[in-house]
């Protein structure tokens, strides 16, 4: 039912305060550059290209995210089974049925993407088709449901962007130390403020583009712990996916339609890191929590 997604206004309420975050960061990052160079032009162009390129990036997320990936319109005909599927879950959910697409690709894996329930798509390999039954694949699409319901789709678009947007704004800055002229400051007798800043600058260009990526890292990492929770809701079924994610844990098949830039979207890591256990600093850098984990969290699940 819709009351499943009784957190969405707390979810909306942490999305923005997160692109407060990255917004801010972005401000920060403009603001010194442009005292470091003596124009303030550089700021505006900081939060100007920002907003455009996130609603940008989150109007036409769909069509980007299907061209890169190589996925296919799936027809009713062609696969009724997984239609139908599909079909119970958004009414239990309380949602619009989602297109579905397919990507030709032996590795097991799903995701889900749009910008709004309304424009919602469900992607799924030919691969997931052949090796899970039904209660596996209810599970694994009940979990992409739940990205729709909750939204993830605008966090995970925005945040990408806005992490793309302070690397450009830190590579530009590193690139033009070399040529670009600093600011007037030093025949002002403000030559200490000017190393300052200089020396904020390079700090800033260094790290920000660090800090972002954990940010964006831990945040797709959460939102797959909550959509594999909202998706046993959907089902009352944990072992459904459970035993999904076993089977994806056991495939160790390369996916050639993978990028970095749509990694976070997967079910599974696509690049299919199998590792048992994994070092608590190499976990910062992984788009999604440890599937052992995940499997572990799904069957302490108590379903009434």
């Amino acid at each position: 039912m819709a009351t499943i997604w009784t957190h969405k206004d707390s979810n909306i309420r942490k999305t923005w305060f997160l692109i407060t975050i990255f917004l801010v960061l972005i401000s920060t990052v403009g603001w010194v550059f442009s005292r470091i160079y003596g124009n303030p032009g550089i700021l505006v162009f900081a939060v100007a290209f920002s907003t455009i390129t996130s609603v940008a990036s989150y109007w036409f997320s769909d069509k980007v995210v299907i061209a890169t990936t190589g996925a296919k319109f799936l027809l009713k005909e062609a696969a009724p089974d997984l239609h139908n599927i599909v079909e119970n879950l958004a009414i239990t959910a309380g949602l619009p049925k989602p297109r579905i697409y397919i990507i030709d690709s032996i590795q097991p894996n799903a995701f889900a993407t749009g910008r709004n329930p309304e424009k919602a798509i469900v992607a799924v390999t030919s691969g997931i088709l052949n090796i899970m039954d039904r209660t596996e694949l209810e599970g694994v699409l009940a979990h992409e449901m739940s990205h729709i319901g909750n939204r993830d789709m605008l966090v995970s678009t925005v945040v990408v962007v806005l992490v793309g947007v302070i690397q450009l704004l830190s590579d530009i800055f590193l690139r033009s130390m070399r040529w670009g002229r600093m600011s007037g400051d030093n025949d002002r007798g403000g030559g200490q403020i000017q190393l300052i800043f200089l020396v904020l600058g390079i700090a800033l260009a260094i790290l920000a583009p660090f800090i972002a990526i954990i940010i964006q890292l831990a945040v797709s990492r959460k939102r797959e712990y909550l959509a594999d929770a909202s998706g046993v809701l959907l089902t009352r079924y944990p072992e459904g996916l459970a035993n999904a994610l076993e089977k994806l844990a056991a495939d160790n098949t390369p996916m050639r339609q993978a990028s970095h830039a749509t990694a976070h979207l997967w079910l599974d890591d696509p690049y299919q890191g199998k590792k048992k256990t994994v070092h608590w600093f190499a976990k910062l850098f992984m788009t999604h929590p440890p599937i052992e984990d995940r499997i572990k969290i799904l069957r302490r699940m108590n379903i009434g």
